[in-house]
């Protein structure tokens, strides 16, 4: 009886184990953010955008296994960000608590050289390539 009872737990304690073991968490939610067309700008008398007019540029899609992150940057007629939205992030996870500060040091920095949110590590990551997309598209 103690052989069984000992075999039936050495068996549970290994298939709990086996169990942990090959847990891995799925990807987390992600949020598409229904942002507004920019407005058009107006052309200038060559037929191009007018010079100087803010506009927007989206950057890549990004994706870890926390979620997707895209960037919309809002580029002021001095050349500068001036906003930075998100079209794409996280909806659950540390990567949500994560966006507002990574936005607040983009906007400090004026570029994509900004640190990475502890805890955050990949939804940073992928926030700074989607950024760096965007300023290299500018």
């Amino acid at each position: 009886m103690k052989k069984t009872i000992v075999a039936a737990t050495v068996a549970l304690s290994a298939a709990g184990f086996l169990g942990v073991w090959l847990y891995e968490p799925g990807p987390l939610g992600t949020e598409t953010v229904a942002v507004a067309a920019p407005a058009p700008s107006s052309p200038s008398a060559d037929g191009g955008a007018a010079e100087g007019a803010e506009r927007t540029i989206d950057g890549s899609v990004e994706s870890n296994r926390y979620g997707t992150v895209q960037v919309r940057l809002v580029i002021s007629a001095e050349d500068k960000i001036s906003e930075v939205r998100l079209l794409q992030r996280p909806t659950s996870g540390r990567g949500v608590d994560a966006i507002p500060i990574l936005q607040e040091e983009t906007l400090t920095a004026q570029s994509a050289d900004i640190d990475t949110v502890s805890g955050a590590t990949s939804t940073s990551e992928s926030y700074v390539k989607s950024l760096q997309a965007a300023l290299d598209a500018r």
